[in-house]
């Protein structure tokens, strides 16, 4: 991954120590093993060597240490197996590393999943944060505490004439996933109003790309069509969604580090707004199989409520100097020739490949309940 993004080091923030979860000092960047995450700490661990990058981890189903191979090896990488919701381990692993920068990725993601076990959301979303947040109050060298939250906690664009969301928009959310990531939204300001913890808040649109467990929409069609199954579109496949390639995520955010100041809150989006349905055609158009598109596609009952759209507006984001690079078609073409090589890498995945996952479920537990 290239960047040409050059931090100014008169004038921008410069972390060390980076819990992935900053530049001068230690970094940590929490639950880094699974998809944004890991790209974002193989960005700064290889461009950045001055800085140290903790990756904190407990190894979730949907993590993957494979994914930060190229740099397991670098001498300012290290990882930690941990809980964000282990009070006790977060505060002596920022105690030992003298972590000044947190980047907060850790979070239950699915929203499907969520409509069966919205507890597990509750605990890691809104307690993890809480632990993460008490913990960085604690120690006295935190410099930056950057959450990761998600352009769905705005909730649904109602029609495709909505304008797009600007960050002072109130937020709605719509499902349980939403509703735990605009409750730890609250509580990252809480503690930059109450107790002057130096946080940045970003919202994001859907991201794809290599690393991403194929629960999510593009890994799952693609490994479905792999294996020569028919793609599992909910509805009628109308909703969309603005995608945005991992690799300018991962540099929105090292331009994030470095620019943003504490108490902003940043929109991450790009211009690739696509149907559900417009999606599968050009995944089975990548993959040869264009000649049995009407096959290949089933339509599957909806979720218990499926957001038309997101549009969000990220002028603040452009203004401090990132833009979007990859184009929709390359990249959705690299992400397809990554799963056709690496998907074994994440050991049996077919309980995420049905229409309807509810990994993390109770046995028994269905799409009614």
């Amino acid at each position: 991954m290239s960047s040409s993004f050059e931090p100014d080091e008169e004038n921008d923030y410069i972390p060390r120590n980076i819990l992935l979860t900053g530049g001068a000092g230690p970094l940590i960047i929490a639950e880094t093993l699974g998809f944004i995450g890991s790209h974002a700490a193989i960005l700064l661990a290889k461009k950045y060597p001055q800085y140290n990058v903790i990756v904190y981890d407990k190894l979730d189903y949907c993590s993957c240490l494979a994914n930060l191979d190229e740099i397991s090896r670098l001498k300012n990488f290290k990882f930690v197996k941990g809980d964000i919701c282990s009070p006790d381990l977060v505060s002596y692993v920022m105690r030992e590393e003298d972590v000044d920068t947190v980047m907060h990725f850790a979070a239950q993601t699915h929203v499907d999943n969520s409509f069966g076990n919205s507890f597990n959301f509750t605990q890691s979303n809104i307690y993890g944060t809480h632990v993460l947040l008490e913990s960085a109050k604690n120690h006295k060298t935190i410099r930056r505490f950057i959450h990761v939250s998600t352009d769905e906690v705005y909730g649904e664009g109602e029609t495709f004439e909505t304008e797009a969301m600007k960050e002072e928009h109130v937020l709605e959310p719509t499902n349980p996933y939403a509703a735990t990531k605009a409750g730890a939204e609250f509580l990252v300001k809480s503690y930059h109003r109450s107790f002057k913890l130096p946080c940045v808040i970003t919202r994001g649109n859907n991201v794809y790309g290599p690393h991403q467990f194929p629960e999510k929409l593009i890994p799952k069609f693609t490994n479905q069509l792999l294996r020569g199954r028919q793609v599992t579109l909910h509805g009628d496949g109308s909703n969309t969604r603005n995608f945005l390639y991992v690799e300018d995520v991962a540099r929105a955010f090292e331009v994030i580090l470095h620019k943003a100041s504490p108490g902003q809150i940043l929109n991450i989006g790009g211009e690739n707004e696509i149907s559900n349905l417009d999606v599968a055609k050009t995944l089975i158009d990548i993959l040869g199989m264009k000649d049995k598109e009407e096959e290949l596609i089933s339509f599957v009952p909806d979720r218990k409520f499926n957001d038309l759209r997101y549009t969000i507006n990220s002028g603040k984001l452009h203004e401090l100097g990132w833009k979007e690079e990859m184009s929709w078609e390359d990249g959705l073409k690299t992400t397809v020739e990554w799963y056709t090589k690496y998907t074994s890498r994440f050991g049996n995945i077919e309980d995420a490949l049905v229409a309807h996952p509810r990994i993390g479920v109770a046995p028994g537990a269905g799409i009614g309940n």
